[in-house]
């Protein structure tokens, strides 16, 4: 047993050993040919993902780019995350040159660790023309004028969560109940399912999920990866299971009337697997990244009562002008201005999603160097969200920034741009607003960690969920 063991060692360190050189190799090469970024591939297989993970766990992401930026080049550089060699963009310019340049030479890619774990894999998966329905479908359904009739609802749901879950307690741990809230209205909004108990029962996985997304992708029993990879088959079979219920509903003539995302895709004969692709996606952006932003607005009206106290009396002007009962509509957002310019500088210093990954359809050249056809590639938002050039003194919390004119173009990218921009964004906005409005005008809060450390998995949360005292507001 001892000797079958230590052959297979041998033979692993052999292999490893051969994968290393060959990979070096084509690395040598392919740098003399043509004048790629600098960098370094780091190991062989996993690459620099361990460097990156570290700094995200550690709640500074912005390090790993900082450190080779500095080091290579500050606009773009070479490495390897994810299993992928690619090139990480950096700065303003990178982003117009990323996000104009959509359809063109650049388009959308998810890493195959990544697709592991979100899509559903299938034989009879849909074709491109199918995915681009999909991508006219999400923006018609989620664009403002869609979204406003639904502001009453987020506002009613709102309410209710907060009189349930926050208001029977003196202390409570916001990070929790702020994914209880996001993830529901989801629930709503995506399938039309209100019942608490389906609810739960979507919700149960996600935390795998979301904790693998950017880990080492070893898929082995014991590993974050592979705990998030049998996450998401359960997740798949749930949402798969809410499409066969709807597709026979609709075949029965039940609840004809009823219109969601799921619904509306279904309307327009789309392939089952790929909407349920595209329900998990968004049902994952609605677990992490909007609950994630509404959370670290809570943590900063914490830190900053002046901030807190300007939100406070701009919601009371709106509150003090509806009738008793009478719901938000969209003209009170709209004139939710400074909150808004409060909830974007939380997006800046801590945005729910750090960046995202693209894949060069055609040679072109950047920063002096050339990307390769079929390069991957890699844009970060700290690059710029952090970065003294485009934020003088960024570490500093400033709300004003983003009165006026706000920052300069492609500078503030929270939810991308570019064809491929976040199709949630508004759907995100208004679930902050509407929930700033109903929290500020119901309580005052004070943290009970007052230097609680955070750190990134797909997006930042505080390490202990954000403990916080509650002071009721009296009417």
């Amino acid at each position: 047993m001892d000797l079958d063991f230590y052959q297979y060692l041998f033979y692993l360190i052999i292999l490893y050993v051969s994968v290393g050189i060959i990979y070096l190799f084509h690395f040598y090469k392919s740098s003399k040919t043509i004048n790629l970024p600098p960098g370094n591939q780091g190991y062989p297989l996993i690459g620099e993902t361990f460097d990156y993970v570290i700094n995200a766990k550690r709640g500074n992401p912005e390090k790993f780019v900082n450190d080779r930026t500095a080091k290579y080049s500050p606009d773009v550089f070479r490495t390897s995350l994810l299993g992928q060699d690619m090139a990480v963009f950096c700065g303003a310019s990178a982003h117009k040159c990323l996000f104009s340049g959509t359809n063109k030479y650049i388009q959308a890619w998810w890493p195959p660790s990544m697709k592991k774990i979100m899509m559903h894999e299938s034989k009879n998966h849909s074709s491109v023309e199918e995915s681009a329905k999909i991508r006219v479908i999400l923006p018609r359904f989620l664009k403002i004028e869609a979204l406003q009739p639904y502001i009453p609802v987020i506002d009613a749901m709102a309410k209710k969560h907060l009189e349930t879950e926050w208001s029977p307690y003196k202390e409570v741990k916001v990070f929790p109940l702020v994914k209880k809230f996001t993830f529901g209205l989801a629930c709503r909004l995506l399938a039309s399912i209100e019942d608490p108990k389906d609810v739960a029962e979507i919700t149960a996985p996600f935390d795998r999920v979301i904790a693998g997304l950017i880990s080492v992708p070893i898929n082995v029993p014991g590993t974050t990866y592979y705990r998030a990879v049998q996450a998401g088959k359960v997740v798949r079979q749930i949402v798969m299971g809410l499409i066969t219920k709807r597709k026979k509903e609709l075949e029965m003539n039940i609840n004809p009337d009823q219109m969601d995302v799921m619904t509306s895709m279904l309307h327009d004969d789309l392939d089952a697997v790929d909407i349920c692709n595209k329900l998990g996606a968004f049902f994952v952006a609605s677990f992490d990244t909007t609950s994630s932003a509404i959370t670290f607005i809570i943590k900063s009206l914490a830190e900053y009562p002046h901030v807190y106290q300007r939100v406070y009396e701009e919601q009371m002007e709106i509150l003090k002008a509806k009738k008793e009962g009478e719901p938000l509509n969209w003209e009170d957002v709209k004139k939710m201005k400074y909150t808004w310019c409060t909830a974007s500088e939380v997006l800046r210093l801590y945005p729910p999603s750090i960046g995202a990954f693209r894949e060069s359809k055609t040679d072109f050249s950047y920063g002096g160097y050339t990307i390769p056809k079929g390069w991957k590639i890699f844009w970060n938002a700290h690059t710029t969200h952090k970065n003294p050039k485009y934020f003088p003194d960024p570490e500093k919390f400033d709300p004003s920034r983003f009165e006026g004119s706000g920052p300069p173009p492609y500078t503030f990218v929270p939810f991308g741009g570019g064809p491929y921009m976040c199709p949630g964004k508004e759907y995100a906005r208004l679930q902050i607003l509407v929930f700033m409005h109903n929290i500020v005008t119901k309580f005052k809060w004070e943290k009970l960690i007052p230097n609680e450390k955070y750190k990134y998995v797909a997006a930042p949360f505080p390490v202990h969920d954000l403990p916080v005292s509650l002071e009721p507001i009296q009417a």
